[in-house]
């Protein structure tokens, strides 16, 4: 019997850990929206929409520069790409230092933006690149293996931004207590990201990576050029956009909803249940990367999606101790959605790999427009009626798990 195609090759062992790392590091520039958006709602008295608007201009700047990103990386390959998104990483984190001072939200909001943009450089070179890594047949095990780290990184994000956030916030409110104040104890917390990407940029920069050359062209090269001819990344970007944005807006209203489920917690109390969200969510990521060298990538990508939809059914129709596990297993169910999708969707891609990256990462604009809605179906009803937004985006993802990640057979045809 041949035994299993192993995770990676030697010679690509020290990239794919230098790699993995940066995966951790950007789960701080996402996650710490979730603890950012109570913050900023209290210090500038926002309604739950107003508040959704920073991850509008988070994921806004995701969907703005992916494709850009994808057009100077095919440029500067994915070594400099990586190093380049690192810098804008840092110069947004590092903005956040004068936007404290001014005292207007707008500049927060700007700040984010640049930040997004620069990681979505990272997404554009970092998701690929870890799936030529080692042999194809293990593509999906070893993203979802990466994107575990970013899972743990949203773990740590919330104990991390709670504890120089939220709490300092408390500390504030038991004194006199200003908007201005509240809002400037954001500075310290990114001034140690600024510092963080910026030596991952030199790391990276002085290391040694691999070129990659992607994989002969499944259909001639000037077909492969315009994605439109792989009909299974189109819908994978679909998928992607339904699940970042339901994921995104659960997240940023887990705070929210425990409140009006459960009345009078404090933000830090109830910041507890999105450290368990995220708990679960890095639980899902390496218990399905270990599960894929068992079953394939789809069937578990639609388990998955059958389980979102009965734990979100439980937030919808409850208010008890059944709604609360029902907003902590929607973070283990989320859990290897990303890597699935996007590693299903970029095969057989050929030449046309970076450019369907780039159409994958621009996706994540979902991240703005759900929550965006949720805050909007929020202030008109409440905060348990707005889940119903993330119930109609598993739905797709269901179906792209049991029939929309399939490539046309022209595609496979062309790739024997």
């Amino acid at each position: 019997m041949n035994s299993p195609p192993p995770l990676t090759e030697r010679r690509y062992l020290w990239p794919l850990i230098l790699v993995t790392s940066l995966f951790f590091l950007w789960a701080v520039g996402v996650n710490i929206n979730d603890i950012l958006i109570p913050h900023l709602r209290d210090a500038f008295h926002l309604t739950d929409f107003q508040s959704s608007f920073v991850q509008v201009a988070f994921f806004g700047g995701y969907f703005l520069a992916a494709w850009p990103a994808g057009w100077i990386v095919e440029r500067l390959g994915y070594q400099r790409g990586i190093v380049f998104g690192l810098i804008i990483c840092a110069t947004g984190a590092f903005l956040f230092v004068p936007a404290a001072y001014i005292h207007i939200y707008a500049a927060f909001l700007i700040c984010l933006f640049i930040m997004a943009c620069g990681q979505s450089f990272l997404e554009v070179c970092a998701n690929p690149y870890v799936t030529f890594l080692g042999p194809p047949q293990t593509s999906e095990r070893r993203l979802n293996l990466a994107q575990s780290f970013n899972a743990l990184g949203a773990v740590a994000t919330p104990i991390f931004g709670s504890a120089l956030i939220l709490a300092r916030t408390h500390k504030l409110a038991a004194g006199a207590n200003t908007g201005a104040a509240e809002a400037a104890i954001v500075r310290l917390p990114y001034l140690i990201i600024v510092a963080i990407f910026l030596g991952m940029a030199v790391l990276i920069g002085l290391s040694h990576l691999p070129k990659i050359s992607e994989e002969p062209a499944d259909l001639d090269l000037s077909a492969a050029r315009h994605v439109l001819h792989f009909p299974h990344l189109l819908k994978g970007v679909a998928a992607q956009f339904f699940y970042v944005g339901a994921q995104v807006g659960v997240a940023s209203f887990v705070i929210r909803f425990v409140q009006f489920t459960h009345p009078g917690r404090s933000d830090v109390d109830a910041a507890n249940y999105l450290k368990l969200h995220l708990l679960a969510f890095m639980i899902g990521r390496f218990g399905g990367s270990a599960l894929m060298k068992r079953f394939a990538p789809a069937s578990m990508l639609a388990t998955f999606a059958v389980g979102s939809l009965v734990s979100v059914a439980l937030v919808l129709t409850t208010r008890g101790p059944a709604a609360l596990a029902g907003i902590v297993l929607l973070g283990f169910f989320h859990s290897i959605m990303f890597p699935t999708i996007f590693a299903l969707s970029i095969r057989h891609l050929g030449p046309a790999t970076r450019k369907g990256s780039s159409l994958l990462v621009m996706s994540i604009i979902g991240g703005a427009i759900c929550p965006a809605l949720m805050g909007r179906l929020s202030d008109a009803t409440n905060i348990q009626v707005a889940f119903l937004v993330p119930l109609v985006c598993y739905c797709f993802v269901l179906y792209f798990g049991l029939r929309g990640y399939r490539p046309t057979h022209a595609v496979l045809n062309a790739d024997r």
